[in-house]
């Protein structure tokens, strides 16, 4: 008889990851979250979190109350073409008019530490190092993994993990979808983010502040790039500086010497400068518009970054690794009653096709978006004419963070919504 060592098992204890353990140890289930670092961990992010990604903290039931070192922010702050303007955050039914701010490393760990009091069992330092496949059917059953050091280094003996479901959340590189045939698809957006820190008196800001001109080559003269710069107080004395671009795929950009071109050129009084840097420039790619497909086979569930959730229009990535860990908790929870192996197939089944209608219709407007965009003239255009027009802006942004009210009768709503239902699904 073959021993089973949880209900589920979770690679990778990111966002993705965290919140479906905690949904399903909610629900009754045991849980057992294999991590290849430990916590607290740096990631690249610009933490920044938009209502989309608020509203799944409150499904979860975690409390962000700023006395617990939140940082509440009202909306964008959008700067290009000699225009500065403020949008606030929409008001949306069931859905916070608020932002927030707080780094990867406090979040992922408040996270874990969420999961861990739900019931779930995390362990860290526990690298997966491959699928264990049933004989019979090809299906994940379970996964091999090593302990490690805090650099990654064998410390211990490889042992092997089972259970009846298996989820792959284990970020962009997504190893064990890869070793389960499970490439990138290269019809996909990628985008590139680079960030950093900094001690600065821009570090209370209540706006996240997004530039639109981003520029290669010369500051003032150079094309536009497909992408914006950001600015996000994070509220403990240090401002989170970086920039997201779409990635041509020909390696010609030195990014991290885009960022720092690009901090030269803003105010010397905010302090972007190399004495006031907190720690290195870091990097990392962001995965879009389900660049990794399908989200489920053969007993294997994708979640996050390894399922290419981050939104083709703003690079967020954090709301929809958590959006996919709830829709993917929900079906693995009904596969785990199911009577026979035709019903638990059905019930997984389920999970891709959530996601798909939640956000396959946005993710193929995402898509043609992307490819507008990538034409500098387009980027010009936009950036000289669109910004100047705060009608036109208030339903880009609702486009651009994906918070456009269902239940609205404004006209921005109603539009954003159409498009969504009118796109065919990614």
């Amino acid at each position: 008889m073959v021993t089973q060592d949880a209900d589920v098992l979770v690679v990778g204890a990111g966002p993705a990851g965290s919140t479906l353990a905690r949904h399903l140890a909610d629900a009754g289930r045991n849980v057992l979250v294999l991590e290849k670092s430990s916590f607290p961990r740096e990631k690249v992010c610009g933490d920044g979190l938009t209502p989309r990604a608020v509203h799944e903290l409150d499904q979860l039931g975690l409390r962000t109350d700023e006395s617990d070192g939140w940082i509440r922010n009202k909306g964008l702050r959008l700067l290009g073409g000699g225009v500065r303007m403020q949008v606030p955050w929409p008001e949306i039914t069931d859905f916070p008019s608020y932002g927030l701010v707080a780094t990867r490393s406090s979040f992922d760990q408040t996270l874990v530490q969420h999961a861990r009091a739900g019931g779930a069992t995390v362990a860290e330092r526990t690298s997966v190092t491959g699928p264990v496949l049933d004989e019979r059917t090809g299906h994940v059953v379970g996964v091999t993994a090593r302990p490690v050091d805090e650099k990654g280094r064998k410390a211990g003996d490889e042992r092997v993990y089972r259970a009846p479901v298996v989820v792959a959340a284990d970020g962009v590189g997504g190893r064990l979808a890869l070793s389960m045939g499970l490439a990138k698809r290269d019809d996909r957006p990628l985008g590139i983010a680079v960030r950093t820190y900094f001690t600065s008196p821009r570090h209370d800001d209540d706006w996240m502040e997004a530039w639109m001109e981003l520029r290669e080559g010369d500051s003032s003269t150079g094309p536009l790039l497909p992408g914006y710069g950001w600015v996000f107080g994070v509220g403990d004395g240090t401002s989170n500086v970086g920039l997201g671009v779409l990635d041509p795929g020909s390696g010609d950009i030195d990014y991290r010497d885009l960022l720092r071109r690009w901090m030269s050129s803003l105010p010397a009084e905010w302090r972007f400068s190399e004495e006031d840097q907190v720690g290195p420039i870091r990097g990392a790619a962001l995965p879009m518009a389900f660049n990794r497909t399908p989200h489920y086979t053969r007993g294997l569930v994708l979640v996050g970054d390894c399922g290419g959730m981050v939104n083709p229009f703003n690079g967020e990535g954090i709301a929809y690794a958590m959006q996919s860990g709830r829709l993917a908790a929900r079906a693995v929870d009904d596969a785990l009653d199911a009577v026979d192996e035709r019903a638990r197939e059905r019930a997984l089944q389920s999970y891709p096709a959530a996601v798909r209608a939640d956000l396959g219709g946005y993710y193929t407007l995402g898509r043609v978006f992307v490819s507008l965009i990538g034409h500098p003239e387009v980027m010009r255009i936009a950036t000289r004419f669109g910004l100047p027009r705060p009608g036109l802006m208030k339903l880009v942004v609702k486009l651009l963070a994906n918070l456009a009210d269902p239940t609205s009768k404004d006209a921005t709503d109603r539009v954003v919504v159409a498009l969504k239902r009118l796109a065919p699904a990614s």
